[in-house]
């Protein structure tokens, strides 16, 4: 691997610019400069330090085979901490100081949506990785995360198969759980579920719509003791399951009280958006047995693309030298991978447009040309900056991986789910 990057910590150290030179003793080597934006630390590392382990490792990876339109890829590496604002003025540095021909970055919807307004001002590009409530089209975002009906929509639906009759949704009290647990609720009610069979409650504007359902935890939140007793109670009647969009660390103590008031999958499933392979080191896997994810990718599959993946990955992490990338233990999820795609997708696209020009590399992108044969399958870019590809269910085992269970291929990305869902549910269809 090359281990002459340069990682640049937040500190202006090399010129400003996008496609920059740099001389060594041998030889003169270009360089294009990326962004990686991402928590390192705050609740959301226990996620988001990942995404910048296995951006690197894909960096290393091009590097290796000759770079970008023959151009080095460095690094710049800031971090979010887990705080918005802060993620709006590291986006700002990374674009108007550090000059990053693109960025790869943010996790929960309420950093994006923080950054969102400078990359739009400074027709930045940004990668977007991570499972998210859709409702948002921008020229300046690629989303190659999980939208709505890429993930919670055929949980849903599976769960329906197996005839679960209850739905009890919580997640955490930001945008992304908010907005795809509105659009739950009305896809259960399109789905001949009624109103009191949809558990957390409901929150309703002055006027008594519905604005979102579920019960809602603050980022951090530790007592799960009520709201696992009410689960329990909402699901006595053993046709009930869980919809769970808590994001970050408190995924730990929700499922330990889980285990402690004697909730087994059998008895109410718990199907997790923000709960990976990752976030499962940390996790007591052995009681967790049958719980449910949805993904589009889980490192379980078997694919020769697959393999080779983790063969590198674990190849790399043998030899890397960078600060705070743990080597022990570690596993990779869909978001890791799906980070991993979009350099791939980008990298394809600059490559046809002959420029790292944002402009010329956009319209490449959305002309629906552009895919990616990854760990988790075919990707395909389209032209509504959302990806096509295939999104699995699988349950929990104890080793803290996932078997498969179900399998939908080539699904195409919908932001879009409101508005249809509204329209259908007064059609009375």
């Amino acid at each position: 691997m090359i281990k002459s990057l340069r990682i640049v910590l937040a500190s202006g150290l090399l010129a400003a610019a996008g496609l920059i030179v740099t001389n060594n003793a041998a030889a003169e080597d270009k360089v294009v400069k990326v962004g990686i934006l991402h928590s390192l630390t705050g609740t959301m590392a226990i996620s988001e330090t990942s995404l910048r382990d296995v951006l690197l490792y894909a960096f290393d990876q091009i590097n290796a085979s000759g770079g970008v339109m023959g151009c080095k890829i460095e690094p710049v590496v800031v971090d979010g901490a887990s705080n918005w604002p802060l993620f709006a003025e590291k986006a700002k540095q990374l674009l108007e100081e550090d000059k990053v021909s693109v960025t790869f970055g943010c996790w929960t919807s309420v950093s994006r949506k923080s950054v969102l307004p400078v990359f739009e001002k400074d027709n930045g590009m940004l990668f977007y990785p991570v499972q998210y409530e859709g409702e948002e089209l921008s020229k300046n975002i690629f989303y190659t995360a999980e939208a709505v009906n890429q993930q919670a929509t055929p949980a849903v639906d599976y769960l329906l198969q197996q005839g679960k009759k209850k739905f009890y949704l919580i997640g955490t009290d930001y945008v992304y759980p908010q907005t795809t647990n509105l659009i739950l609720y009305k896809y259960l009610l399109l789905h001949g579920v009624p109103v009191e069979n949809i558990g957390g409650g409901l929150r309703k504007d002055a006027d008594g719509k519905v604005i979102s359902a579920g019960k809602y935890v603050p980022f951090g939140h530790t007592d799960f003791q009520q709201i696992v007793a009410d689960i329990k109670q909402f699901a006595a009647s053993g046709d009930a399951c869980v919809i769970n969009t808590i994001n970050g660390d408190s995924n730990v103590p929700f499922f330990k009280e889980v285990v402690a008031a004697g909730l087994t999958p059998s008895d109410c499933p718990v199907v997790s958006f923000s709960l990976a392979e990752d976030e499962l080191r940390s996790m007591p896997t052995k009681d967790m047995v049958g719980e449910l994810g949805c993904w589009t990718y889980f490192m379980s599959l078997k694919t020769p693309e697959n393999a080779a993946f983790l063969k590198s990955w674990y190849a790399w992490l043998e030899t890397e030298n960078y600060p705070g990338v743990v080597k022990m233990k570690r596993a990779v999820d869909s978001p890791m991978v799906l980070s991993y795609d979009g350099v791939y997708l980008w990298k394809a696209a600059v490559e046809k447009a002959g420029s790292f020009d944002v402009d010329k590399v956009r319209a490449v992108l959305e002309s629906g040309a552009i895919t990616f044969t990854g760990p988790g399958g075919k990707v395909t870019m389209q032209a509504n900056h959302h990806v096509t590809k295939t999104v699995y269910i699988g349950e929990t085992k104890a080793n803290g991986q996932f078997k498969i269970l179900k399998e939908f291929p080539d699904v195409y990305g919908e932001p879009f789910q409101l508005k249809t869902l509204d329209a259908k549910l007064a059609a009375g269809k």
